[in-house]
């Protein structure tokens, strides 16, 4: 059995979750669908995006596993 990966899962204030909830009712989507495109958006070319997308391409190349979660 393959070991699961974890990531660090910022908390969100109730308010957010419950405007996400919302949001997401109104447009008949799940909230972690909805969460991902808003993020997406407001991320997409950032200087973090771009440091994500050069880690995830070395460790595509060189096979490197992810880190570990502490």
């Amino acid at each position: 059995m393959k070991a699961k990966h974890r990531h660090y899962s910022p908390p969100i204030s109730r308010f957010l979750v419950s405007v996400l909830y919302h949001e997401a009712q109104a447009k008949g989507i799940p909230m972690t669908k909805l969460t991902d495109q808003l993020l997406r958006q407001a991320l997409t070319g950032s200087s973090g995006w771009q440091t994500a997308e050069t880690l995830r391409e070395q460790e595509a190349q060189y096979q490197i596993p992810p880190a570990k979660a502490a």
